[in-house]
């Protein structure tokens, strides 16, 4: 079957099932869904070449998102749920071709098929300064048997017990500086959840890629269990013909929460290949505790052996196993990340992150609000702002869009984002 058609058959699927769910009885079915708009201003960072300094300019963006929602269950032991997102965009032609940060995550693949996007322009055209994206996120059955729950179609798959960075969630993780983080992005897979006790639990999986192909797709096998006071995970995944072994600690500790979560990962390990990169460890630890009523903060470090030691390696290190399959994308090797959320009503919440590079000692400081407007209306604000060295262009004469080819520290060279949101949920 052409892609297009497959591509046809499952938002005809979805819909089917959307109007077939009306003949259900009320309590069966629920709608819901909301509305998104963010509201972006970006100033990309200085860039020093040949003794000039290079402004790039200013870029803006207005991304909007309504979300629709159906669940259908029409017993306890079944349940179907479909959500699909449209997403208008109008923002600088520069900003459809380029994350707004480097690097980005890579994500994507986790999917046997699907749609064409942007569904404006058509194929063949590059937006310009508007584009219409659309995605069908979920759609996934739920059979709830005795002794297991078994899960078909497209979901949400998460682990990890750190904050900022989960060196075990490898198939869809946000990046700290992802602004909409209510929902992870959704991967078809075929998953397994047996109950081995009240807080003990056995999840097996297969998650499908393109054409169900190894190199594309992934199998894991992960238990949980309560024991001596520690919630302890472990997880052994093939994923696009890579390893991983993960490990995952949480406990309480004089009133503070602590964890500490772990991965080992060998590139290419079910892969023939006559250079083989090197295996790489990924640790995350560390601790929260709320002061009181209003204020919370927690405290984490994060170590990556993929990372280079020095920033004049950073750019070198883009093409390898972890950033392109690992969802790594901090390019150093230590971290230590500090934030807090202080309440300052019930209505408005203030948070902070800072974030630091202990190898360039550089900083990306992340302050936001949010306000409670009315029921299910909410306001937003906040920026990411990266202190550091300015990256530099070397060797090259500078042409009508400057990109930095050396970096002298990590968040120096992000770019500054300063965003507003708006969010009606229904």
């Amino acid at each position: 079957m052409r892609p297009g058609g497959r591509r046809g058959g499952i938002l005809g699927a979805a819909l089917g099932l959307a109007l077939a769910a009306a003949g259900f009885a009320d309590d069966t079915v629920s709608f819901s869904g909301y509305f998104k708009n963010f509201s972006i201003l970006l100033v990309p960072p200085e860039i020093t070449a040949g003794g000039a300094t290079f402004d790039e300019p200013d870029m803006g963006s207005v991304s909007n998102r309504l979300r629709l929602k159906l669940t259908v269950q029409p017993s306890k032991k079944i349940a179907f749920n479909c959500e699909y997102d449209l997403s208008p965009r109008i923002q600088d032609a520069r900003l459809f071709g380029q994350s707004l940060f480097l690097p980005d995550i890579a994500l994507g693949g986790y999917r046997l098929v699907d749609f064409r996007n942007p569904l404006s322009p058509g194929p063949g055209r590059t937006p310009e300064s508007f584009a219409l994206y659309h995605n069908l996120d979920r759609f996934v059955f739920t059979l709830k048997t005795g002794p297991a729950d078994i899960l078909i179609g497209r979901q949400a798959i998460a682990w990890g017990s750190a904050r900022v960075v989960n060196p075990t969630d490898v198939l869809a993780p946000f990046a700290f500086n992802e602004l909409d983080k209510e929902e992870r992005t959704g991967v078809d897979a075929v998953r397994v959840r047996i109950a081995l006790g009240k807080l003990d639990e056995l999840d097996l999986g297969v998650v499908a890629g393109d054409k169900l192909k190894a190199r594309t797709s992934a199998f894991y096998i992960r238990g949980k269990v309560h024991v001596l006071k520690t919630d302890v995970s472990a997880i052994t995944m093939a994923f696009r013909d890579n390893f991983l072994f993960g490990l995952d600690l949480a406990r309480s500790v004089g009133g503070a929460g602590t964890w500490i979560e772990a991965a080992f990962v060998a590139p290419q390990a079910f892969r023939e290949t006559a250079v083989r990169e090197k295996s790489y460890v990924r640790v995350s630890a560390g601790a929260d505790y709320n002061f009181s009523s209003r204020v919370y903060g927690f405290a984490e470090y994060h170590f990556s052996s993929a990372g280079a030691r020095r920033p004049e390696r950073y750019l070198t290190s883009l093409g390898a196993t972890p950033y392109v399959d690992g969802a790594v994308y901090l390019l150093g090797r230590h971290y230590i990340s500090l934030g807090t959320t202080y309440q300052i009503s019930p209505l408005l919440p203030f948070t902070g992150l800072v974030i630091a590079n202990l190898g360039d000692l550089s900083v990306v400081l992340a302050p936001s609000v949010d306000y409670n407007i009315s029921q299910n209306i909410y306001l937003s604000g906040g920026a990411y702002v990266g202190v550091g060295r300015r990256p530099e262009l070397v060797g090259l004469p500078p042409g009508p869009s400057v990109q930095p080819n050396l970096l002298h520290s990590e968040f120096g060279s992000y770019p500054k984002v300063v965003y507003a949101s708006f969010r009606v949920y229904f």
